[in-house]
C-alpha cells in the first residue's frame, strides 16, 4: 500500500493544502493532502492503492463545514468538473456528485421535473445525499433513486435508499466512501410554474436568512418532537432558532463569530473569526439552550480536523 505521493494519478494532488478558501466560513488549517480526481476511475485507482491507515475525507463545496484551525490529517477528496454533469430523462435526473443543488433544481425544472426543494439548499448534490438535506418539508430521501460511490477500498458500487438508511439530516454512508453520481426522481410540473416557485423561494430565503454573510447554513438541527405517548418522534416542529432566542443568544459573539441577528440559527464569520471562535460560540449556545430548555441541540454543521496546537509544529 502506498502513500498519496507514491500513487500515479491523472488528477491533481496537492500537499499541505490550505482549507480556509475552500469552505464557506473561510476558516481552517491545511490538509495533509488534497486530491482532485480526473474521473471516477482515477478516484477508484487512487483509493485502491492508498494505504488503508491514511484517513480519507470526501468534501463538497464546504458549505456545511468547519475545518478546525490545526487542519486535517490524511487526504481530502474534492470532486470537480468531471463530476458536475446533469442529465434529465423522463421523470429522473442524473447528476454528478459535484453538481450544485441549485443547478440540479433549475435543470430539472427546465425539463418539467419538480425538484424545487433543492433550489435554496447550499452545497452540492453529493452532500445533499450524505446529509439528507431538505427544505419546505421535502428531503433528499423523498426524491432519491440510487447513487454511485467509490468505497474506501476503491470499489465502485451502486447504493439504494435502503443502503443509505436515511434519517433526519443524516445517512449511513460509510466513512471514507465517496459519492460520485446521484439519480433523483420528481413529479411532473410546468417549467414556467416551477421557475416561478423557485424565484419565490429565493425571495423568502433572502428576506429571512443572512445570505450575504459568511455562514454554513443552519448551525443546529431542529430537535425531534415527542409523540402523545411521550416517546421521541421524528417530528421537528420545534425550531432551533426559537430555543436560541429563548436562551438570549441571538446576536451573541465570541471573537469574530456571531449568531446572526437576522436568523439566530445561523453562525456567522464577521470577518476575522477563527474556527475555534465559531465552535466555541456554538458550544456556548448549546450550553445556554440546555440551561433554559433542558434540550440538547445537535450540530448540523460538520466539524472536522484538529485544534490549533494539536498538530506537530503548531
Amino acid at each position: 500500500m502506498a502513500r498519496p505521493d507514491q500513487i500515479e494519478t491523472r488528477g491533481r494532488l496537492s500537499a499541505d493544502r490550505a482549507m480556509a478558501d475552500l469552505t464557506w466560513l473561510r476558516v481552517g488549517g491545511p490538509a495533509d493532502w488534497l486530491f482532485q480526481p480526473a474521473d471516477e476511475d482515477d478516484l477508484a485507482d487512487f483509493l485502491r492503492q492508498l494505504d488503508p491507515e491514511v484517513p480519507v475525507f470526501p468534501m463538497g463545496v464546504g458549505s456545511n463545514l468547519i475545518v478546525r484551525d490545526g487542519g486535517l490529517r490524511g487526504v481530502v477528496i474534492r470532486l470537480g468538473r468531471g463530476f458536475n454533469g446533469i442529465v434529465a430523462e423522463g421523470s429522473r435526473v442524473t447528476a454528478g456528485a459535484a453538481a450544485l443543488d441549485a443547478h440540479v433544481a433549475r435543470r430539472a425544472a427546465e425539463a418539467g421535473v419538480d425538484l424545487t426543494f433543492l433550489r435554496t439548499i447550499p452545497g452540492a448534490i453529493g452532500g445533499a445525499v450524505r446529509m439528507n438535506a431538505g427544505c419546505y418539508g421535502t428531503y433528499t430521501k423523498d426524491a432519491f433513486v440510487s447513487a454511485r460511490a467509490v468505497t474506501r477500498a476503491g470499489e465502485i458500487v451502486t447504493l439504494s435508499g435502503e443502503d443509505l438508511a436515511f434519517q433526519y439530516r443524516q445517512s449511513a454512508l460509510p466513512e471514507g466512501w465517496v459519492l460520485t453520481e446521484v439519480v433523483l426522481e420528481g413529479p411532473a410540473g410546468d417549467p414556467a410554474e416551477l421557475a416561478a416557485r423557485m424565484e419565490d423561494q429565493l425571495a423568502k430565503r433572502d428576506a429571512t436568512q443572512p445570505t450575504k454573510d459568511r455562514t454554513a447554513g443552519s448551525t443546529f438541527r431542529n430537535p425531534a418532537g415527542f409523540s402523545s405517548t411521550g416517546r421521541a418522534d421524528d417530528v421537528h416542529d420545534l425550531k432551533a432558532w426559537k430555543l436560541i432566542d429563548d436562551a438570549g443568544m441571538r446576536g451573541a459573539m465570541i471573537g469574530g463569530a456571531q449568531m446572526s441577528e437576522k436568523h439566530s440559527n445561523f453562525l456567522i464569520n464577521t470577518g476575522a473569526a477563527t474556527a475555534a471562535d465559531l465552535e466555541q460560540l456554538g458550544e456556548e449556545v448549546r450550553k445556554r439552550v440546555f440551561q433554559t430548555s433542558g434540550l440538547q441541540l445537535e450540530w448540523e454543521i460538520m466539524r472536522i480536523g484538529e485544534a490549533k496546537g494539536d498538530r506537530p509544529g503548531d
